[in-house]
């Protein structure tokens, strides 16, 4: 992928759930809730702190992460649908 976030942005692939409940309904796609768990796929540099050095960020490539129902800007790179964030949007990673 030719593409790298800024700073504290970070570019996540939101991993989708299951099309069909636990009781085995399908679900449609208008009906489904937006993932909350992605995949980071790159990060940017960092901040820079008030003392003028580079702060890396926490996360890294190939994490999984769990960020907010409404976070981010969606765009679509290379065919992929994929989400843009600042870190502080990512609530935690999951080990």
């Amino acid at each position: 992928m030719k593409f790298r976030p800024l700073h504290d942005r970070v570019l996540i692939k939101p991993l989708e759930k299951d099309a069909k409940s636990t009781g085995g309904i399908i679900i449609p796609d208008t009906a489904k809730e937006k993932p909350m768990e992605g995949k980071v796929k790159a990060v940017g540099a960092g901040t820079l702190g008030e003392d003028g050095k580079l702060r890396p960020l926490d996360v890294k490539k190939g994490d999984r992460v769990l960020f907010g129902k409404w976070s981010g800007t969606e765009v679509k790179i290379e065919g992929e649908d994929l989400v843009i964030m600042k870190e502080s949007d990512i609530i935690g990673i999951i080990e």
